[in-house]
Parts: structure tokens; C-alpha cells; sequence
């Protein structure tokens, strides 16, 4: 099942996309509360689905799925030809930062570009938390992941590398476009088997498979909640692979009017010009 955040006659509501429309929830609330109560609320889901009563797509404004995460993590160098193209070593251990809730950003939003900063795109795929829960081991971490969607991690290199914390430089406002919708496991089947792209301006500049992540997302998950408890609608950025305009040669960053997009075999695609700060 396909789950999205949508706004329309200035409302923002939750619905279910089949084919080109999509159809109301009916449940009142967020994208969180929704998984939170999605054993009880999936067969009456699935029942409107089947009916396919809805709108067309084009007549909403598709939002970000989870617009405001509860805890929203990014994990860095984890694709092998990334490494590489960084010139660092493969960690040993996982390396993740936070990404602000404010950073959170529609599917096809403009996404800014501060001032006097370097710019740069990084598709990943993304997995949002169902049951979560702490001390989770790998064998048993897909049953914690409710979807996947696309997102792009954009990241400001200059503030991101002015210190040892990533976090600031990854938590811009805008600076998490994800989307369109959340593609529920279930439908997704493996998800270390999923082509991923990024073009700037049509130009291909990303492509690769989850197969290559260093850590796959069930190792991400035992890792994560050795600390903390994962919670429903928890966002985790599961990497980016090699391709990132900073490692070109020359360094290429992202410039007003660039239009960046992403996509993710499957779930769909993301796309946002960039803009300058207002």
C-alpha cells in the first residue's frame, strides 16, 4: 500500500494513493498516529483501497509522509564507492548524525540554498519505523520498519565540515525532502535490492543499488536501538552512494534554478528546484 500526506482545501489530511488518484483516510491525525494504530486501522485501509474512491493526484498537494518525526537520524558513509570518492577509510563502526525536524521537506518543494554556503545533493532510501522498539536484534529488525520512501540528504559542506558534529550541516531548513508517499514493506520486499538515482538538471549523477550499503538496514536498526527506543514514524536516511557534486573534479555544488531529482526503484520519485534563501 501506497501511504501519503496531502493537502488540500487547506487541510492536511492522510490518504491512500491507487494508481493516479488518492483516497482519504478517514482517520483523523498524522502519519504518525496512523502507524502507531495500523494493525487495528489496516483492514478498513485496505477495504477503501479496493474502492478506489478518491481524487486525482494532481488536484492535492502531496506533503512530506512524516512531517514531523519524532527522531530523525542519517547514517554517513555507507555505501563503498562514497568511501572511496571521500577519501576515507570504511568505518569500522556506523557513523549516523540527526537531521532537524525542521529540515523536513515536501516531495516536490523548492529546496533553499543559505547564504554563503555549498550545496550539495545525496539520494538515499529511507525507512520510516513501525512497531520499533529498544534492543532490537538484526534478525528481528524487519519487523520493526512500517515503508520506505525517497529522500535526499541534502547537506551544506561548509557548516558540515567546520566541525566534527555533522548535524548542523545536514539540518537546514528544507534540507530533507522525502517522498512521495511510503511504500509499506510489505510491498516492498527486499530493500537491499533497490536501484537509486539522483540527476541534477537531467544529468545523471548518482546511481547504484541498496545491495551495497556497508550496513544494511537490519544492522541499522540493532545499532540505533542499542541507545534509544525507536518509535513509530521514526525517519532513518539509510546512506548515499558515490556521485556527491563535492568529490567531482571539479567540485560541483548546486546553484539557484538547478532542479535535483531523486528516485528509488519502486517507490517513486522526488524533485525540487533549488532556490536562494529568502
Amino acid at each position: 500500500m501506497k501511504l501519503a500526506t496531502y493537502s488540500a482545501n487547506g487541510l492536511t489530511r492522510t490518504g491512500i494513493v491507487v494508481g493516479d488518484q488518492i483516497v482519504d483516510s478517514g482517520i483523523p491525525g498524522t502519519m504518525i498516529d496512523l502507524i502507531r494504530d495500523w494493525d487495528a486501522l489496516r483492514p478498513g485501509l485496505e477495504a477503501k483501497a479496493a474502492a478506489g474512491i478518491g481524487v486525482p493526484l494532481s488536484s492535492v498537494k502531496l506533503e512530506a509522509p512524516v512531517q514531523r518525526p519524532g527522531k530523525m537520524f542519517a547514517i554517513g558513509l555507507n555505501y563503498a564507492d562514497h568511501i572511496e570518492e571521500s577519501k576515507m577509510a570504511v568505518p569500522e563502526r556506523q557513523v549516523w548524525f540527526t537531521k532537524a525536524q525542521t529540515s523536513v521537506n515536501a516531495p516536490y518543494d523548492p529546496i533553499e540554498i543559505a547564504k554563503g554556503t555549498t550545496t550539495n545533493y545525496e539520494v538515499g532510501l529511507v525507512a520510516i519505523i513501525g512497531k520499533g522498539g529498544k534492543h532490537v536484534s538484526a534478525d528481528n529488525a524487519p519487523a520493526t520498519i512500517f515503508g520506505y520512501c525517497v529522500g535526499n540528504d541534502v547537506t551544506e559542506r561548509m557548516w558540515q565540515h567546520a566541525s566534527p558534529q555533522w548535524s548542523l550541516g545536514k539540518s537546514f531548513d528544507t534540507h530533507a525532502p522525502m517522498g512521495p508517499w511510503i511504500v509499506t514493506a510489505d510491498e516492498v520486499g527486499d530493500p537491499h535490492n533497490l536501484g537509486l538515482r539522483c540527476f541534477v538538471n537531467g544529468e545523471k549523477r548518482q546511481d547504484s543499488n541498496t545491495s551495497h550499503l556497508v550496513f544494511n538496514i537490519w544492522q541499522q536498526v540493532e545499532h540505533l536501538s542499542t541507545g534509544m527506543t525507536l518509535e513509530p514514524g521514526d525517519v532513518l536516511f539509510t546512506g548515499t552512494p558515490g556521485g556527491v557534486g563535492a568529490a567531482m573534479n571539479p567540485r560541483q555544488f548546486l546553484a539557484p534554478g538547478d532542479i535535483v531529482r531523486c528516485e528509488v526503484d519502486g517507490l517513486g520519485y522526488i524533485e525540487g528546484v533549488m532556490v536562494g534563501e529568502s
